[in-house]
């Protein structure tokens, strides 16, 4: 005892240590009390509950674990036990609110009801024919006397529909009709693969699952036998062509099975035969090698009889898809005929062209007639001479500046030569005697000899 709670404890953020008293307790009296708790408590409870059943770890269904149908009686108080808490106390209530809100319905109810399970509503029952039902089901006032817990078996709505979503989601609906037809043990097979599930769903959760998919979501269609995964806009109904295809894939899956057993006792009976003739074991060694000739036979058998399948499955993909093809072609020559009706013909066509030139050839004799100038005409040629000479007086003056840089980099030139011839020695040399009175003349001119 204790194992469920602990493992609630572990894996679920509802259940952790500082709530496990209140989801322990007789929490009914909340409901008017304290109405916000009493749902989270009941929420927490139902969450656990699908946790747990999704994996594996409630219910069973013959020799398998149910992960979409609860197998409801008191022992489930008892199961989930806690050592410190004891037995939840109003798990019975929580039973009874979820089959209130349809979190949980009856499983032969829903597997027998035709009518989608989303426009069904409990206000739609008259008061005194659902009271006698919950009393049918051991469903009392929750806020008063014994916390019972119905007995029976149960769908787990939230299980059901993240299974639905899960397999929506991984399952390509566009995929060659071939690939979308099953039989309902490929199907049940092919949905544990999906889902990755440690274990094999039971029948009865197999059952579920179709039903709610073909009833509930219009995902597939299925007649007890073969499914389909429905394409948008297929016809309804399965087909005898999609039991065909059926057939034969579970024929030759089976066929595929028999053969890696065979593989298998092969060479089984090879490495038996070996160790006889070890042992110098003549018989032993003789018998295991007929068996295993006799296998070698039945295995050859098999795999013609797989070629000759696979043949017919080809065939059968062929011809279906050239059904499609047919019928494509059909609709785009109805679409085709449907556009040419509305163009009106040949004869519409080229009238409406002919219209259309003539009006592109109005709107060029228009745009040219709207180029043409509208006021006094102006003399080109002045005008060219005139802007002839203004480029012509524009070049002198470039060419007087460019005269003036020339001129003064020459006289710049030349003082800086003058600039840098050498100084007049001093020594013996005669002394130079300014004119007692200044003159006009400069330079050298200005210069005399002394005594």
């Amino acid at each position: 005892m204790g194992e469920l709670s602990d493992y609630l404890v572990q894996h679920d953020a509802n259940f952790r240590k500082a709530r496990l008293p209140a989801l322990y307790s007789d929490f009914r009296s909340q409901k008017t009390l304290n109405p916000d708790g009493y749902h989270a408590n009941i929420s927490a409870w139902l969450a656990a509950l699908a946790r747990l059943a999704s994996e594996g770890l409630l219910s069973r269904q013959g020799s398998k674990s149910s992960a979409l149908v609860l197998d409801l009686d008191e022992s489930l108080r008892r199961s989930l036990d806690s050592k410190q808490f004891g037995q939840p106390m109003a798990l019975g209530t929580v039973m009874n609110e979820a089959l209130a809100q349809k979190d949980l319905i009856p499983l032969q109810s829903f597997l027998q009801s035709n009518h989608n399970i989303y426009q069904q509503s409990w206000s739609q029952v008259p008061w005194n024919v659902m009271g006698w039902t919950f009393r049918q089901l051991g469903v009392i006032d929750p806020t008063r006397g014994e916390d019972k817990i119905p007995k029976g078996n149960y769908v787990v709505m939230k299980n059901v529909e993240t299974a639905s979503r899960e397999l929506g989601e991984k399952i390509a609906e566009k995929a060659p009709r071939f690939d979308r037809v099953f039989t309902r043990a490929q199907f049940q097979a092919l949905f544990t693969s999906v889902l990755a599930k440690e274990q094999r769903l039971s029948d009865t959760d197999t059952d579920v699952l179709l039903k709610f998919l073909s009833r509930d979501k219009d995902m597939i269609e299925y007649d007890g036998h073969t499914v389909r995964i429905r394409e948008s806009g297929e016809a309804r109904g399965i087909t005898e062509e999609d039991s065909s295809i059926a057939s034969i894939k579970e024929l030759a899956s089976s066929l595929e099975h028999q053969i890696d057993l065979l593989n298998e006792r092969i060479d089984e009976l090879a490495q038996e035969a070996k160790n006889a003739v070890l042992r110098k074991n003549r018989v032993a060694a003789l018998a295991a090698l007929k068996s295993k000739k006799r296998a070698e036979s039945s295995l050859s058998t098999r795999y013609a009889t797989l070629h000759q399948l696979e043949e017919v499955a080809s065939k059968l993909q062929q011809a279906s898809d050239q059904v499609q093809l047919v019928k494509v072609m059909e609709s785009s020559a109805g679409a085709l005929k449907s556009l040419n009706a509305q163009i009106g013909g040949v004869d519409r066509v080229e009238s409406t062209m002919d219209i259309l030139r003539e009006q592109m050839s109005a709107t060029d004799e228009i745009t040219a007639i709207l180029a043409e100038p509208t006021g006094t005409i102006v003399d080109e040629g002045e005008i060219d001479e005139e802007l002839e000479a203004m480029e012509e007086e524009e070049r002198a003056k470039e060419e007087e500046k460019q005269r003036r840089r020339e001129a003064a980099k020459e006289a710049a030139k030349a003082m800086k030569e003058l600039d840098e011839l050498p100084s007049v020695p001093t020594g013996d040399a005669p002394e130079i005697v300014e004119p007692s009175s200044p003159t006009k003349e400069t330079g050298i001119g200005r210069l005399t000899l002394g005594s």
